[in-house]
């Protein structure tokens, strides 16, 4: 591992917060559509986007970020790398290209978007860190990581493991992960955080939102948020932007946590053929 200098608190600047609730693009592959949701949701006040090289989408979001017409200071921005573009000189080579897509010097957080494929921990982890001391990146990410995953990435990384993106939601609640977090102070981000859609036909949940006058996705966003878990939905359409957004007004009760915990269902939605349940 490289060997960073070493700075006095004074000489370490404030990195930006990443905002609780994010626009998430993933299958938003339609470049017009793309753009016109980001810049939707940064109209309508959300300051984090998501994006990934899988999504093939960059380009775009790059296109709505400009068309918002929102200083680049005031948005948290994040992509990742894809599993074949894992080993070092890919990593480098790769981020280059999505900053340059994305129209943008600096990225607030990069991912390592899967535990698989080209991904070797000293390797991989060790082109993040470059990236982070040459100013290129802020923050390192890691996606789809299992505690074991974690605590192997914090071993070998100079700059600390910021944030775990990962499916979760009230169907999969991943209570190890949650814990792990906690203990390690990491942050979670939780990607399909309304189970693509399926939150809307639980009971539970379909009970909070009447008793709030909500809808279940804000219900099961306003969840996550009392766990301490930032979300990012995916959303095109500005009726979806504008009832995610929502969610931050939205304050649960005990009794609203309590039945969203007591749900007894483990429905993962995205499980590729290199997924978690394969390792």
């Amino acid at each position: 591992m490289s060997q960073q200098p070493s700075l006095s608190p004074e000489d370490v600047p404030l990195a930006k917060q990443m905002p609780m609730l994010g626009l998430g693009t993933w299958e938003n592959d339609d470049p017009d559509q793309c753009a016109e949701s980001v810049e939707t949701a940064l109209g309508q006040g959300y300051r984090h986007v998501d994006t990934a090289q899988a999504y093939g989408n960059e380009e775009a979001v790059g296109e709505g970020l400009e068309n918002a017409h929102v200083d680049r200071e005031d948005v948290f921005l994040a992509t990742k790398v894809w599993k074949s573009n894992l080993a070092s000189d890919d990593v480098v080579q790769t981020t280059k290209q999505s900053m340059h897509e994305l129209g943008v010097d600096t990225l607030d957080l990069l991912y390592v978007h899967w535990p698989a494929g080209e991904y070797d921990p000293e390797d991989t982890l060790g082109a993040f860190d470059e990236l982070v001391a040459d100013g290129t990146i802020d923050r390192i990410g890691v996606s789809n990581f299992e505690p074991h995953h974690l605590e192997t990435a914090q071993e070998v990384t100079d700059a600390p493991i910021f944030a775990n993106q990962v499916e979760m939601h009230p169907l999969l609640q991943q209570e190890d992960l949650r814990a792990y977090a906690d203990e390690e102070d990491v942050e979670l981000v939780a990607y399909s955080p309304l189970a693509r859609g399926k939150v809307m036909e639980v009971e539970e949940l379909q009970d909070v939102a009447e008793k709030h006058d909500v809808s279940p996705a804000q219900v099961s966003l306003a969840w996550l948020r009392e766990k301490g878990v930032t979300t990012i939905p995916k959303a095109t359409g500005p009726e979806h932007i504008r009832d995610n957004f929502a969610s931050l007004a939205l304050d649960l009760d005990a009794e609203d946590i309590a039945a969203i915990d007591d749900i007894d269902r483990e429905e993962r939605q995205v499980n590729p053929g290199f997924g978690p349940d394969n390792w």
